[in-house]
């Protein structure tokens, strides 16, 4: 599969009527709350109700592991991609769609970006912050005008929606790159706006 810089990107319009593919970052661990991976379930099955292909990293543990498989237990798509430094670690999805072994996490995200047509992040950790931030960098320099959102579980996103409010307030965020980012509590509410916006 061809790895596109993201200069590609530059003045990237999503076709909203042939969207299909949504990536999402997770956590490779299901962290302490159940509703954790009850949202990952949640968000699995609305996608597949709504017939939308699941992009995401590959790994078959964790919030990751969960999202993959209820996809693909619901008769969805869903392609990982993964770096091989990872493959073990993260211990790779063996029953995908489609794994794609890439050399780095640069690879690993450019691919993951030029696969997909919106972006989603479940709870996660620094990984997870990672790879949504450097998309929504993207869009915020206009590289690509994808949609981004969150699904706020168990309120796991509060601080972070109160950080950027101070990157605001602040003069450091700019309030239309804030406006991008869409933070909602319920999948398929979520699912809805990033797929309408």
């Amino acid at each position: 599969m061809k790895n596109v810089p993201p200069a590609a990107f530059i003045s990237w319009e999503p076709d909203k009527t042939k969207m299909k593919k949504i990536c999402v970052y997770c956590g490779s661990s299901d962290g302490v709350r159940p509703e954790y991976r009850k949202a990952a379930d949640a968000l699995g099955r609305a996608m597949v109700e709504k017939g939308m292909d699941l992009v995401y990293g590959g790994a078959s543990v964790g919030l990751m592991g969960k999202l993959a498989d209820t996809v693909l237990n619901g008769g969805g798509r869903v392609t990982g991609v993964i770096p091989e430094s990872l493959v073990d670690r993260e211990i790779s999805h063996p029953g995908l769609t489609d794994l794609v072994i890439v050399g780095s996490m640069h690879e690993r995200k450019s691919m993951m970006a030029d696969l997909s047509d919106a972006f989603i992040a479940l709870p996660g950790g620094i990984g997870t912050m990672d790879e949504f931030f450097e998309i929504l960098t993207w869009a915020h320099l206009g590289i690509h005008n994808k949609s981004c959102g969150l699904l706020n579980v168990a309120g796991y996103y509060d601080h972070l929606k109160a950080f950027i409010r101070h990157g605001v307030n602040q003069g450091f965020i700019r309030i239309e790159t804030a406006a991008k980012l869409i933070i909602k509590e319920d999948p398929k509410v979520l699912l809805d706006l990033v797929l309408d916006s």
